[in-house]
């Protein structure tokens, strides 16, 4: 059996305000071209389907168009709700779904309801809101780790009637690496669970961490498939192609290959002077990025943001980080100046620099048209 490990597809999400539905497209495209190549039995795929509880209209159309080609190039569909997910909406539809081979498990007391294909058990156990079941399963304290095992023991006695098992969670397995996208999901300071609550079963699809991670040989994170923040700049994105064979004497898992998805547009961080940055060569391969640029000049240039689009057009975030700095001044009297002397105080603070001249007036004068606005009202 060869099953295709994915999660975190956060359709509908936006990088920086610009829209990455195309890209997520492209992805899904790229998931029936391995489906149909590598002639996949079961798509797992691992939660954050959408990025919102309420997603946009195009983000359900995409959906509904990948389950439909994923089943149509061959595969069963195996798939659960993330922390981002609205279980509720997700699962709507879910037994007319299940007909059609596609498997939704978002509600926690399915979690230990298995999808049998070929003797393969998969149980989907979506993200699971401690709080939310703490009373239901009488959990003995409000933690994730607590969730997970109560339905894991309820899996391994399910499991143990097939000849293997695969189980799908969204959760945040101890030893793993966030990156900046994700979202918290701590109850008390606590949100990691201990890789041996996933003892027992052939292979452990997770999501929630949007960079592929190998917990174990059998326990790993997919990632997302496309980049969501810039903590993710230089990450490796795909999904996990996994070759199960639940008569192999050594265990089930044969065999794990990393598929890499498109790139619609790579990511990057720079970092330097904007005269360096706008003039050296050595930058030339970074014009396509979409970029985290970080300013260290002693004084803040102006119009740092459109010279820098000049060279590189998809710069979306910059930030200062002056080399060589003054210490941060003292506290300076706010009470009784005036208020231009106070602004005028602000923008050489920011800045490194006095304002200039027409600056000067600028703000003098829109400070007075304030105060004379707030006179007439």
């Amino acid at each position: 059996m060869r099953i295709l490990h994915t999660s975190d597809w956060h359709l509908g999400r936006s990088f920086h305000r610009e829209s990455l539905l195309a890209g997520q497209a492209a992805f899904v495209d790229h998931l029936v071209e391995t489906v149909r190549a590598e002639r996949v039995d079961v798509v797992a795929v691992a939660g954050d389907v959408y990025d919102r509880a309420l997603p946009p209209v195009d983000a359900v159309a995409l959906l509904d168009d990948a389950l439909a080609r994923l089943r149509a190039a061959g595969a069963r569909v195996v798939l659960i709700s993330g922390n981002h997910d609205s279980a509720l909406r997700l699962r709507f539809g879910s037994a007319l779904f299940e007909a059609a081979g596609v498997h939704v498990r978002a509600a926690p007391d399915r979690s230990w309801e298995p999808v049998v294909v070929d003797d393969v058990a998969f149980y989907g156990i979506p993200y699971l809101e401690p709080e939310l079941v703490r009373a239901a399963w009488e959990l003995p304290d409000r933690s994730h780790t607590a969730a997970i095992s109560y339905a894991m023991e309820r899996v391994r006695a399910s499991s143990a009637r097939h000849r293997a098992s695969v189980v799908l969670s969204h959760c945040f397995v101890t030893g793993g690496q966030a990156s900046d996208s994700e979202r918290d999901i701590s109850v008390g300071g606590v949100a990691h669970v201990p890789l041996p609550a996933f003892d027992g079963v052939d292979y452990v699809a997770l999501g929630h961490l949007h960079g592929r991670q190998r917990m174990s040989e059998t326990v790993r994170y997919s990632g997302s498939p496309l980049a969501y923040s810039f903590s993710e700049a230089g990450q490796l994105k795909g999904s996990w192609l996994v070759a199960l064979d639940p008569g192999a004497p050594a265990g089930s898992v044969v065999d794990v290959e990393f598929v890499t998805a498109p790139v619609p547009r790579p990511i990057g961080r720079l970092r330097g002077e904007l005269e360096e940055l706008l003039t050296l060569p050595g930058y030339d391969s970074f014009e396509d990025h979409w970029l985290h640029v970080t300013l260290t000049d002693a004084v803040r240039p102006k119009s740092a943001m459109d010279r820098l689009r000049a060279r590189f057009p998809h710069t979306l975030a910059l930030a200062f980080d002056p080399v060589g700095a003054a210490p941060a001044a003292q506290p300076v009297r706010l009470s009784g100046r005036p208020e231009a002397e106070v602004a005028l105080d602000f923008v050489r603070e920011v800045r490194g620099e006095p304002a200039a001249p027409d600056e000067e007036d600028l703000l003098r004068q829109a400070i007075e048209a304030s105060r004379v606005k707030e006179t007439m009202a």
